[in-house]
């Protein structure tokens, strides 16, 4: 039986320090830290911000849920 709209749903978590910087036009490093995790669409109906670890920026900072 297929089940009906999942309260589950994958996201992608991108450093918002990283994007605000342009890390793409400096040649100091070589892209932005991204994460793929879940939520529940129910209980999280807002966008996620966790503070993870940013290995192009080494530091913890905030990643924002960002649209497919």
């Amino acid at each position: 039986m297929a089940k009906g709209k999942d309260a589950r749903v994958i996201v992608i978590l991108e450093c918002t320090s990283c994007a605000q910087n342009g890390v793409n036009i400096n040649k100091e490093s070589p892209g932005i830290s991204r994460y793929i995790t879940q939520k529940n669409r129910h209980n999280t109906p807002s966008r996620l911000d966790l503070k993870k670890f940013c290995r192009y920026c080494h530091k913890h900072s905030i990643h924002g849920e960002i649209k497919k």
